[in-house]
């Protein structure tokens, strides 16, 4: 009995080629932006029909794994600027169009993983990991603060150099050098006020309001990446997520 119908014995078959095609996904079996292989053939590969395959790629492309290209197949999902503008990147202006913002890395240093910290990336206390701020710009004006962990052990030989150096987004480059793929993001947002530090960075009065946004970056199982804070200076933007329309594009 091949490996599909022995995992679909206990739970739907398509689930079982999904399970599949994601631990091929995991393991690097195809790289990000790389075609999988025909549905037939992915049939024949696991010894179920093309039916069964073509619902478990369609879930694979709900969670933003893999994208379908009408009459070119099927293609590991790639981070790049745009999916970053469209999926990852939520900061508007009141009035306008979502836009590209421009990116200075302010700090890069090592650290210990604090307990609320590595709870959230699920590591031991203590956990060497890397601490990033950035300032994220739009039309010049500083809009956003965003402070990084991230855990050594997954970005071994990560430098400022290399993080600042890089030609893309940092999804992208957590994907083309790290094989990290961020699948999707959980996010909390609330209220808070500026401290001084935070508010001479960002341009307002000790004390203005501020959006926090805690996010935690996931990749293939559901396993933490990242975890970012960002404080927002709503003053001429705001959060703006729009998942049906995302998920379109």
């Amino acid at each position: 009995m091949n490996q599909a119908l022995e995992l679909g014995a206990v739970a739907p078959l398509y689930k079982a080629v999904k399970q599949l095609l994601t631990q091929e996904l995991a393991a690097g079996e195809w790289r990000p932006g790389e075609a999988l292989p025909s549905e037939a053939k992915l049939a024949e590969r696991f010894g179920v029909s093309i039916g069964t395959v073509r619902k478990a790629i369609d879930e694979l492309v709900a969670e933003r794994m893999v994208v379908r290209h009408q009459g070119r197949g099927t293609f590991v999902a790639s981070h790049n600027t745009s999916r970053q503008l469209f999926h990852f990147f939520h900061i508007v202006p009141h009035a306008g169009d979502r836009q590209h913002p421009r990116t200075e890395t302010l700090a890069f240093r090592r650290g210990r993983a604090e307990s609320g910290e590595a709870a959230r990336l699920r590591v031991a206390t203590g956990e060497p990991v890397f601490r990033i701020r950035n300032l994220l710009r739009l039309e010049g004006r500083a809009v956003a603060l965003d402070d990084l962990v991230l855990t050594q052990a997954q970005f071994p030989d990560l430098t400022e150099k290399i993080f600042t150096g890089r030609a893309n987004t940092i999804y992208h480059l957590y994907q083309t050098r790290y094989g990290i793929n961020v699948l999707r993001t959980s996010e909390r947002l609330r209220a808070t006020l500026a401290g001084a530090d935070v508010a001479k960075l960002l341009g307002v009065r000790k004390g203005a309001p501020l959006l926090e946004i805690n996010r935690v970056a996931l990749t293939y199982h559901d396993v933490p990446v990242e975890l970012r804070r960002s404080l927002v200076n709503t003053e001429q933007h705001e959060y703006f997520s729009d998942l049906g329309k995302d998920e379109a594009r």
